[in-house]
């Protein structure tokens, strides 16, 4: 018995090496045709882009940030970082707490990583939530003050405030921020 007929031990008939064949081939020609619209994906999406704030942009919110809180008796420190949560912009006022200048970029660099506001992710981040443990991470500050800066439905920036009364007094003032800039990013 040649090597050639035998499969599993078993004498086979002329050609029986060639039919086992065909269950391997159908299942290679069913993965082609179901990954070749993949593949053609792939090509055609090997890169994206992203739009971003410029310097000018990002220091007019930081400046309307912190304007507002003046304006509400508040001195504060206001950060705008980029989508990715790296810093581009921090203004302190000259008697806001030195502890104002991390924890305005942190709310920032929340806001901006998780893509929501700081005040929604503390609620979801309660001891005894599903996603509690995500307060243990690095850099992450659940509590009111960090927004994310949104354009055409897309994160493009995120702004963080410290050093007001509360969380409720942080947000009004980064969204006082993003309101002085809206009209600019979203043409």
């Amino acid at each position: 018995m040649s090597k050639a007929n035998r499969l599993n031990g078993r004498v086979n008939p002329a050609g029986a090496r060639r039919a086992s064949l065909l269950p391997v081939l159908t299942v290679s020609l069913a993965a082609l045709v179901w990954l070749g619209p993949l593949k053609a994906a792939q090509a055609q999406e090997a890169t994206f882009t992203t739009r971003s704030l410029t310097v000018e942009t990002a220091l007019r919110a930081a400046q309307a940030a912190l304007a507002s809180c003046r304006q509400a008796g508040y001195q504060v420190g206001v950060a705008v970082t980029d989508r990715s949560g790296v810093l581009q912009v921090y203004l302190r006022d000259r008697f806001a707490g030195a502890h104002t200048v991390e924890v305005a970029a942190r709310k920032a660099w929340t806001a901006a990583s998780f893509r929501i506001t700081t005040t929604a992710l503390g609620v979801e981040t309660q001891a005894g939530r599903p996603m509690s443990g995500i307060r243990q991470s690095p850099g992450v500050l659940a509590i009111g003050g960090g927004l994310p800066i949104e354009a055409a439905g897309a994160v493009i920036a995120a702004i963080g405030v410290s050093g007001a009364p509360g969380g409720e007094a942080d947000d009004a003032c980064a969204k006082a921020g993003i309101d002085a800039i809206q009209m600019d990013i979203e043409m």
